[in-house]
């Protein structure tokens, strides 16, 4: 795939009309069945939430939610994948970065994440963005990454971030 020639990817919305594209890309990348407020949350974060094209084939997606807390809003990414042969390629590069220009541009305070721990590829893809380790679940299947907008980040310090059944280790810092 693309020795010597340049590889273009690239990035469309989705809506009701392709939302099938999405549930076919992840039901070939996850092995979980996402339900429907899934992809209802996904279609209503608008920009938030693309798929990725190399030649005309859907190849990967980001999906997000967009959640309200004490006015300010932030993103969780509900999943971002790549289909294995089409990895390397700069197209899970391509969806962060759109996300991550949208949340600097809306001035979303956080966006976040989790991943299970022993995917140690995602986990190094989301460290060299930026992203922070915070905590893992109590049963230790999952761990939560996080970063804060406004790319080089503002100092926007968050002391303490508490969810059922999840154990704070590290509070963020930018």
């Amino acid at each position: 795939m693309g020795t010597g020639r340049e590889v273009v990817i690239s990035l469309d919305g989705v809506t009701d009309k392709n939302i099938m594209q999405l549930k076919k890309i992840n039901t070939a990348i996850f092995p979980v069945r996402y339900n429907d407020k899934y992809y209802t949350d996904a279609i209503a974060s608008g920009d938030f939430t693309r798929l990725a094209y190399y030649s005309d084939i859907c190849v990967g997606s980001i999906a997000c939610r967009l959640e309200k807390k004490e006015g300010a809003v932030r993103v969780y990414i509900m999943t971002l994948g790549v289909l294995a042969p089409y990895r390397g390629l700069g197209t899970g590069t391509k969806l962060l970065n759109h996300v991550l220009d949208l949340c600097a541009k809306q001035n979303v305070i956080e966006i976040y994440l989790h991943v299970h721990t022993i995917n140690e590829e995602a986990i190094n893809f989301y460290k060299k963005f930026g992203f922070e380790y915070i905590g893992f679940f109590v049963e230790g299947c999952l761990l939560r990454l996080s970063a804060l907008t406004k790319r080089k980040f503002s100092n926007f310090g968050l002391s303490e971030v508490l969810f059922s059944k999840f154990l704070v280790l590290n509070p963020i810092s930018c």
